[in-house]
């Protein structure tokens, strides 16, 4: 044999044997352990996304509350760009896990380098809007100039520089769809901590770094984004379980109408959540409202989803490493695997929300008081039951978000965008408006009764998707 064809033989034979052993943990490992070890360094990862989203907002609470309120002015662009890339992700590993479920691996490799291509794509849309609507989209929530001004600089940077977030999360996608569940983990923890470190000196000035305010945040952000997007390159590049390889790229229609027929739908689901942010803050900030209580109810709004992403964080990283799971386990036609990984995985997730939830009850004055809500007496005095009122939805939405990963993760994500719309659109927001006309110290209700009403719907599919997919597959397997 030619050492050519040496090497040849080695490198096909140890690309096969990697993903062998990749499939046999997907295949094979007891479910319950497959999940926690799937899906804990997301988990782990997400918690230290929140933490450093919530240490932004702590250091600029402290320039000045119009700075804070800035910050929730512009959060529903930035909810948006993470919808777009985490929803393409659904659909990037939806597919590359199913391919090598059915071991077609030469396709996976498609998957991954259209997958990068399309997050590409995705950056150039967020440049453009950075450029064009940065300023004028605060304006729309808020006339004041020092709050327009404070969101504009940092929305205008946090967008045009996105190509770390769009590149980072093509990395983490890809690795996770082969079954490795650490690569993510370290590029979201390695961004995450340098933006922690960054914070203070950018927006308060150190050494010889001038003091930057509200635009310090959002380079630190954009820089710990771009260290990620590097780390994401170098892992990808040197996993074996699928070599990914660019040579001869040609974009595939196909493959991406495939990522998008999967991730579409996620792409809208996410996307409610913006929606509904920038419902809640128009509403919010109607004269009737302001003359009442001032930007207290916006700063209020801000503060609780800075807050609650602590605890739907870990459940979406929960969800995350459930849906290769169970797309694998639903190619290889494993019934009794599918249906555990599920129950599995809503056990936790209410837990980690009942956790939440009694932190919210028992202790909302201390949570309000990481914003410096002291300093806003009424906002403080709106916040604390607000907060409460808030945590009664929590259990609902933690069943509701499982469940949807599952639908897409089963070939039906319609089923989740029907439950993300009951959640974040159909039912909150004309309640919202409603109660924002006839009773405002009670607008934060329609939270609760909207995550209430959407999880009773959510149990209803679940059960139709078990009659019609998961109980019909022929291979039963086990759980263990």
């Amino acid at each position: 044999m030619r050492p050519q064809e040496d090497l040849l033989f080695f490198w096909t034979n140890g690309r096969k044997r990697n993903l062998a052993e990749n499939n046999n943990k997907m295949g094979a490992m007891p479910i319950r352990q497959l999940i926690v070890h799937m899906s804990w360094p997301m988990m782990l990862s997400m918690l230290i996304q929140a933490l450093y989203n919530m240490v932004d907002s702590y250091f600029v609470a402290r320039i000045d509350a119009d700075a804070f309120v800035a910050l929730g002015l512009a959060y529903p662009a930035q909810t948006m760009m993470i919808a777009i890339c985490v929803g393409t992700g659904v659909g990037v590993n939806a597919m590359l896990s199913r391919r090598l479920g059915e071991n077609r691996a030469g396709e996976a490799n498609a998957v991954a380098v259209n997958g990068y291509f399309v997050y590409l794509l995705t950056w150039v849309a967020f440049l453009i809007f950075g450029l064009v609507f940065g300023r004028s989209f605060v304006g729309f929530f808020n006339s004041d100039p020092n709050v327009v001004r404070y969101g504009g600089q940092y929305l205008t940077i946090v967008t045009t520089l996105s190509i770390g977030v769009c590149m980072q999360f093509a990395g983490e996608r890809v690795l996770q769809g082969i079954g490795d569940p650490i690569g993510p983990m370290v590029i979201q923890g390695i961004g995450a901590v340098i933006n922690l470190v960054l914070d203070p000196v950018l927006i308060f000035g150190l050494g010889p770094f001038p003091a930057m305010g509200v635009a310090g945040a959002a380079i630190a952000t954009v820089f710990g984004q771009i260290v990620g997007m590097v780390v994401g390159f170098v892992l990808v590049g040197r996993n074996r379980s699928l070599p990914i390889s660019l040579r001869g790229f040609r974009p595939s229609a196909g493959t991406i109408r495939d990522i998008y027929r999967i991730g579409g739908p996620a792409i809208v689901m996410q996307s409610l959540n913006t929606v509904m942010t920038m419902g809640m803050n128009k509403i919010l900030s109607l004269p009737r409202i302001v003359e009442r209580f001032g930007n207290a109810p916006v700063f209020v709004l801000t503060s609780y989803f800075k807050l609650q992403s602590f605890v739907f964080m870990p459940v979406f990283g929960l969800n995350n490493g459930m849906t290769p799971v169970l797309s694998y386990n639903y190619g290889a036609r494993q019934k009794k695997r599918i249906t555990g990984g599920i129950h599995f995985a809503l056990a936790l997730a209410l837990a980690i929300m009942g956790v939440g939830m009694l932190l919210f009850l028992l202790f909302p004055g201390a949570l309000m008081g990481i914003f410096g809500a002291e300093q806003e007496p009424m906002a403080m005095a709106m916040g604390i039951p607000a907060l409460r009122i808030l945590a009664a939805s929590f259990l609902f939405a933690g069943v509701s978000i499982i469940l949807g990963a599952a639908f897409q993760a089963l070939g039906a994500p319609m089923f989740s965008l029907i439950i993300s719309l009951l959640r974040q659109l159909v039912i909150v927001l004309p309640v919202c408006l409603l109660l924002a006309f006839t009773a405002p110290e009670l607008v934060w209700w329609c939270v609760p009764l909207a995550e209430g009403v959407s999880c009773l719907v959510a149990l209803a599919f679940y059960r139709k998707i078990y009659r019609e997919k998961i109980s019909v597959l022929e291979c039963g397997g086990t759980e263990n």
